[in-house]
């Protein structure tokens, strides 16, 4: 298992849609980063048992979880917790980069 890596060296960018790309999953958990150019978005949807944590590294992200709607910038992070129905989009004029932690991981 590659246990060390350079985040910098794995985004990646698609045109038809946002772009997630694993670092990490175990048995447990798992860790994308997810890459949005302007426009892009990832559907609200809900996970029953699992906590997702975003994290922004670049860019700027309104992140939506349950009924609140908030724009995170670089630094910024949010936990949407199992049941709440959450997802990320890019309303920005620049590319966006989110690292995304979940656990336990969904079968």
């Amino acid at each position: 298992m590659d246990v060390f890596k350079q985040v910098a060296d794995q985004i990646a960018f698609a045109s038809e849609k946002m772009k997630k790309v694993n670092l990490f999953t175990t048995d447990r958990m798992f860790c994308d980063v997810y890459c949005f150019e302007p426009g892009q978005a990832q559907t609200p949807h809900t996970h029953t048992g699992s906590d997702k944590i975003y994290y922004v590294l670049d860019g700027r992200a309104t992140v939506r979880i349950g009924q609140e709607t908030r724009e995170l910038g670089a630094g910024d992070i949010a936990l949407a917790p199992s049941g709440a129905e959450h997802g990320v989009s890019n309303t920005s004029a620049g590319q966006l980069t989110v690292l995304v932690f979940m656990a336990p991981k969904p079968s």
